[in-house]
């Protein structure tokens, strides 16, 4: 055979396997097959508007992003919840509503929905019990906390940050602020004040175990954050070449 002829019946053999190979696919698959918890902010501060009384509230805003991010989530990885603030005694509001399950799209956005935020922000113990929920000493896991601000129950998130660190197999906590007003004196959050930056003492959770803060205003910032955090990147590429090719 002609070096040229041979050349492109190599390239052809070469290009015909690598459509037909499974490991771009089954690399994304396994990289979605980590479960994860979204734990969410039902506090009494979801319900305020700011200074403009026409705004709609933290958590008007908040059912309207859940409803546009979890159709594009629960179809790729199995998703758990969490919800903190609401209760009668209210640091003891954190609400384990289901662990890890497949397609969880609608009874995320159906608890959401129906959330009437009250009580206060126990964020340290809602991530640790997230945590819990997804055995995180065993498997690995992920962790999506959505707050609008302060720990207000004396939880310490860097400290709980670290320990997490140390212990799991493989947890990592992303956090999404929404809206978020940090207040550096009050005495039931202990380590705002000697925490370095302008952030929500929560972004500690972030940066001890490699997770992502990202900071957002709007709705459509809130979605993109839920897609960027508990979604699939690697899927939805795959896909998008799939149907270029």
């Amino acid at each position: 055979m002609h070096r040229p002829v041979f050349m492109r019946a190599l390239a052809g053999l070469t290009l015909a396997t690598g459509l037909m190979a499974p490991a771009p696919q089954a690399h994304a698959v396994a990289d979605c097959a980590t479960d994860a918890m979204l734990v969410f902010d039902g506090s009494g501060s979801m319900n305020e508007f700011g200074y403009d009384p026409s705004e709609r509230t933290r958590i008007q805003e908040a059912r309207e992003a859940v409803s546009r991010a979890m159709p594009q989530i629960a179809p790729v990885r199995r998703i758990g919840l969490v919800i903190y603030g609401p209760g009668e005694a209210s640091c003891d509001g954190i609400d384990l509503r289901f662990g890890p399950r497949v397609d969880a799209a609608g009874p995320v956005i159906d608890a959401v929905n129906a959330l009437r935020p009250g009580g206060l922000t126990p964020l340290a113990n809602s991530v640790q019990a997230a945590a819990e929920a997804l055995d995180y000493r065993n498997e690995a896991g992920i962790v999506v906390l959505v707050t609008d601000g302060n720990e207000t129950c004396g939880g310490r998130p860097c400290s709980l940050g670290a320990a997490l660190a140390a212990e799991a197999r493989d947890l990592t906590v992303h956090v999404i602020g929404f809206r978020t007003v940090v207040d550096y004196w009050t005495w039931d959050n202990p380590e705002q004040e000697v925490f370095a930056g302008d952030d929500s003492v929560a972004r500690c959770l972030a940066d001890r175990t490699g997770g992502m803060y990202v900071s957002t205003r709007t709705v459509d910032e809130l979605s993109a954050a839920l897609q960027d955090t508990l979604g699939c990147a690697l899927i939805g590429a795959r896909e998008q070449d799939l149907r270029a090719g």
